[in-house]
């Protein structure tokens, strides 16, 4: 379904893309993920990421050796993401887990709720922050975490939209990019640098 997904595009080339439902992903495993983006990649004439590839290429671009995810899945799913990540190479340190008032509902959760919970869990200030769940509203979230540590915060679209201008040759620091993209590429250059 996903090349005629992408293939439907008329006569707009398409210069790169992001698959972004990373639920589906975690079930692939890291290698699976990878032969079917250049499968698709293949197939399109672009390249193509999956949003849970793209984190990871962003969580090595900011030298992360391990995460902390901040979930509003079920269990059963946030387990398929530890999984994802630990078999990707990466520590998994801690899981926050995220409800919309006494259930797990990824559309639901406020910004409040958000900040709250991330906030209650009192995390190292070094710490990588994984937001999982690609519909979880967190820009509004971010920005205001952000404000007060060290952290480096991820999330599924900041990492697809890291990923997408880095492919393209277009600087995630411009003066076009929105802040949280910004301090994504600050981390990412200090990392280059050292």
């Amino acid at each position: 379904m996903l090349p005629e997904v992408l293939g439907n595009f008329g006569g707009l080339r398409l210069d790169a893309a992001v698959v972004s439902c990373t639920g589906s992903h975690y079930l692939l495993t890291p290698e699976g993920d990878r032969a079917l983006c250049a499968e698709l990649s293949e197939s399109v004439g672009a390249p193509v990421r999956s949003a849970a590839l793209a984190i990871l290429d962003t969580a090595r671009a900011v030298g992360a050796e391990s995460l902390v995810l901040v979930s509003p899945y079920e269990p059963w799913l946030t387990e398929l993401s530890h999984a994802y990540w630990e078999s990707a190479g990466l520590t998994v340190d801690r899981i926050v887990k995220i409800r919309a008032g006494a259930r797990f509902s990824p559309y639901d959760v406020t910004t409040d709720e958000l900040v709250a919970q991330v906030r209650e869990a009192e995390l190292p200030e070094d710490a990588t922050l994984l937001f999982t769940g690609t519909g979880m509203f967190t820009f509004d979230a971010l920005a205001e975490l952000g404000r007060d540590n060290g952290h480096t915060l991820l999330t599924s679209n900041l990492a697809s939209a890291w990923w997408a201008r880095d492919t393209l040759g277009l600087p995630a620091d411009g003066p076009d990019a929105p802040p949280l993209l910004r301090r994504l590429a600050e981390r990412t250059a200090a990392v280059a640098v050292s």
